[in-house]
């Protein structure tokens, strides 16, 4: 079932990550494609807000990776300078794909064969407007 709203600031932004994160369980692999800038950051915080995450969550973009605690844990990818699935494994974040434990938010998804394929959500982010952005939600 697919599902677009359409987001005009930041606060409608993070409101729809909280609803995707009220299905997140142990296991759940959530990919956000979407051009830079688009809001995929500010999605992936919603997404912690509704995981009940109280830590500032930032883009994991020069470390690759970010982990947080709440409900469940949240394992925040940046895959922007990944090429491979064979890169990622090199620094051990392979395991987060999905994860075993937690639910893993992966911005630039499409940069890694295959990863959109198993994910459990897609989101797909379309600038529709200089101030609003289009979401699209999935469940492949």
């Amino acid at each position: 079932m697919n599902r677009s709203v359409i987001a005009r600031d930041a606060a409608e932004m993070e409101e729809i990550g909280v609803e995707i994160a009220a299905s997140l369980r142990d296991g759940s692999l959530v990919s956000i494609v979407g051009p830079l800038g688009s809001g995929k950051t500010t999605l992936t915080k919603g997404i912690a807000k509704g995981l009940l995450i109280t830590d500032l969550v930032v883009s994991p973009s020069y470390l690759l990776a970010r982990e947080y605690r709440g409900r469940i844990a949240l394992h925040h990818i940046d895959a922007f300078r990944a090429s491979s699935l064979d890169e990622l494994a090199e620094v051990g974040l392979d395991d987060h794909l999905p994860p075993e434990e937690g639910a893993t938010v992966v911005e630039w998804p499409e940069r890694i064969d295959g990863l959109v394929e198993i994910s459990d959500v897609l989101v797909t982010i379309r600038l529709v407007e200089s101030d609003a952005r289009e979401v699209t939600i999935a469940h492949p």
